[in-house]
């Protein structure tokens, strides 16, 4: 009876000795309230009703997200969060346990203390620009501040920039404000491209057209000689105004002949007859002969004005006091 009592015991104390732990965690050992020793994962042993687990600490990465209230440069409230990710290190595992009771809460002030130093320079639209720079600020200060407590900093990232609701709106109406002044500015260039090139193409067929008329005269006048070397070559009796009239007389029956073509036509005929045709000739000719005369009548004037002032200055030269005689009387 007793040999089962001593067995029972020993099971008791061997089932008290014998503890696991698990994988990416440590235990803290003490001995009478004392730190004894750090047990790694798998089976561990201690001395029972002697040591104890204080407590165990997992060396996998946390991850705390933060949510500060601040005010930008430009006297703007918002809302920064910030996830931090830290990890205990291996090697300082009893700074990490008994240093800190709440190491979350510590990771958390210094988040604030940070970000609501380094947001206040910063003004609202370059904030989610420099983002980046908030979050390496908060690693850079918590790195070099926990590294004493036994914690590692990962990564620390702003991963949102919530301004107030009005805030928003304004800055959604400026962007659209801004884009509709490009828009419009960009509009108004593709019109004066528009109009620009409408002027270049319409100055290009003006030209092209008085070319295409000058050619046309030119070949109008050449056949117009042509044709008046042919017949008067053919009939020498016929003279050259006949000819002429001839020619005419056909294009007018040649025009009468295409205006009649065109089914669309809005041209309106006036009282006419072929012998209108003489008629233009002859004031044609008259307006020449007008034109002739006028020119020969200016001629023979200045002519004459000219041999006038020739002979004054001749017999001034022979006789001086013609030219004395000239002279105001009243002049002595």
């Amino acid at each position: 009876m007793f040999f089962i009592f001593l067995i029972i015991i020993f099971a008791i104390i061997l089932f008290l000795s014998v503890f696991i732990v698990d994988q990416q965690t440590l235990a803290v050992v003490q001995r009478f309230g004392k730190f004894l020793k750090i047990s790694h994962p798998g089976l561990n042993f201690l001395i029972p009703f002697i040591d104890s687990i204080a407590g165990k600490i997992s060396l996998r990465v946390n991850q705390l997200d933060v949510k500060v209230e601040t005010k930008t440069e430009d006297n703007v409230f918002l809302h920064v969060m910030v996830s931090v990710q830290f990890f205990v290190q291996p090697q300082k595992v009893y700074e990490a346990f008994y240093k800190l009771q709440d190491p979350k809460q510590q990771i958390t002030a210094f988040v604030f203390d940070v970000v609501r130093a380094r947001v206040p320079k910063i003004k609202l639209d370059d904030v989610f620009e420099k983002k980046d720079e908030i979050a390496d600020a908060v690693k850079e200060e918590l790195s070099s501040v926990m590294s004493e407590f036994g914690y590692g900093i990962l990564k620390t990232l702003v991963t949102d920039i919530d301004p107030d609701k009005k805030v928003k709106e304004a800055m959604n109406e400026i962007n659209v404000a801004q884009r509709m002044r490009v828009a419009a500015t960009e509009k108004g260039e593709a019109e004066r491209i528009i109009k620009v090139k409408a002027a270049e193409a319409d100055a290009q067929s003006k030209a092209l057209q008085g070319k295409g008329m000058a050619d046309q005269r030119t070949a109008i006048i050449q056949g117009l000689k042509d044709s008046v070397a042919d017949f008067k070559g053919s009939l020498p009796a016929l003279q050259e105004e006949d000819i002429l009239n001839l020619v005419l007389v056909t294009q007018y029956f040649d025009t009468l002949k295409d205006l009649g073509l065109s089914a669309n036509n809005n041209t309106i005929m006036v009282p006419h007859s072929p012998s209108a045709i003489g008629d233009i000739m002859q004031q044609f000719s008259n307006s020449l002969l007008v034109t002739g005369k006028a020119r020969e009548s200016i001629s023979t004037n200045k002519n004459k004005t000219q041999s006038n002032i020739n002979t004054n200055n001749h017999l001034t030269k022979q006789n001086p006091a013609i030219k004395d005689s000239n002279q105001d009387p009243w002049q002595n």
